[in-house]
């Protein structure tokens, strides 16, 4: 990994600078990529951006920054970003200082500006040893997402392909997946949920794949079919559908065949369950089979308690099986409650359909 230490003047920082808000943001004559098109916008507030501007006319030093040097030798910002644009700002004349722009200034206060140097290292190597120095240095400041560092490690025509569909408040990804995600397209979380989904979680080893190719329309093809499966299963939005882990279910079940009726059945029977404690574990319930998405009520310290003395401490399948009342009694925590008619056959965690077991009954019982 190298890593050198550059001093870089605000003239030569500022030269041929160009903010669009599509495009990106280039700096020092077109070398750097201040925002990368389709990267997270600025947001610095007006205390913040006048904070860096004021240090500056104090001569006072800016806390260091970091560009990632490109294998086509071009520079791109990984931490640095909004005080970049926040000076590019002020000496382009788009925001004032107590009243004073920068036309404003006296030739000695603009050039006393212009020549203050900004201390920047240079990182370059591999994408592992840029990852891992970018994980270290993110320590203060507005700090990267996870996403966002390897944004600056994985750079090429699929990442920038990938922005234009997952990485913008307006993207074609939130369009039509906004109902069923959480997180924020800027910050990257849309594109980083979705690589996780295509590829069971593994992250970079998609991104260092797929880094040189010429588009992304194999993960934006997948989200899309992710969508369309998602409202064909279940047409009929409610919110607790938000924020799933939709891909995840889609790469084990989509295989499998559903009665959508069924389902629009299924779901607004357990939405109005009380014993249904999750309501948003729903879905993958439906898809599964497996109640444990459910996380069914469980009987309550004061049921157990009066069930337990009702029973007189009798173990309910102990004296079914002929062991004495001696062999069956058992202190109330070494029982454990159970439906006598389970959940799944209409059972309901009431005191009516509560009986204790001993541990063992209760887990052979379970085990069946």
């Amino acid at each position: 990994m190298q890593i050198q230490l550059h001093e870089i003047t605000i003239k030569e920082l500022t030269t041929g600078y160009i903010n669009n808000q599509e495009e990106g943001v280039i700096g020092l004559n077109g070398k750097l990529n201040i925002r990368p098109k389709y990267q997270r916008e600025f947001v610095y507030d007006d205390k913040k951006r006048n904070a860096v501007i004021e240090t500056i006319k104090k001569d006072f030093p800016l806390n260091v920054m970091y560009f990632v040097e490109n294998e086509d030798n071009t520079l791109e910002v990984l931490d640095g970003q909004q005080r970049t644009i926040s000076i590019c700002e002020y000496v382009e004349g788009n925001f004032s200082l107590e009243n004073r722009y920068f036309h404003n200034l006296t030739d000695t206060e603009k050039n006393q500006i212009l020549d203050y140097k900004l201390m920047v290292y240079f990182c370059k190597g591999t994408d592992k040893e840029k990852l891992d120095w970018f994980q270290t240095i993110n320590i203060a400041g507005e700090k990267l997402t996870p996403q966002e560092l390897r944004n600056a490690v994985y750079t090429g025509e699929w990442l920038t392909d990938a922005k234009r569909h997952f990485s913008k408040s307006t993207c074609p990804a939130y369009g039509l997946g906004e109902k069923y995600m959480t997180g924020s397209p800027i910050r990257q979380e849309y594109l980083e949920k979705v690589i996780s989904w295509i590829n069971n979680g593994k992250i970079e080893e998609y991104m260092s794949i797929h880094q040189h190719n010429k588009d992304a329309n194999e993960i934006w093809q997948y989200f899309q079919d992710v969508i369309a499966w998602i409202k064909k299963l279940f047409p009929d939005y409610r919110k607790e559908q938000k924020g799933l882990e939709w891909g995840v279910f889609f790469n084990k079940y989509k295989n499998n065949l559903y009665n959508t009726n069924t389902l629009k059945t299924e779901v607004e029977k357990l939405m109005q369950d009380d014993d249904v404690t999750s309501k948003k574990g729903i879905y993958e319930y439906l898809l599964s089979g497996d109640e444990k998405h459910l996380s069914i009520r469980t009987f309550s310290d004061t049921q157990k308690r009066q069930v337990y003395e009702t029973q007189g401490g009798i173990c309910a399948l102990c004296i079914k099986k002929g062991k004495s009342k001696d062999e069956s009694h058992f202190e109330i925590n070494q029982m454990e409650a159970d439906h006598i008619t389970p959940w799944s056959q209409g059972g309901k965690t009431s005191i009516d359909n509560c009986q204790m077991l001993c541990r063992e009954c209760n887990r052979r019982k379970s085990d069946k």
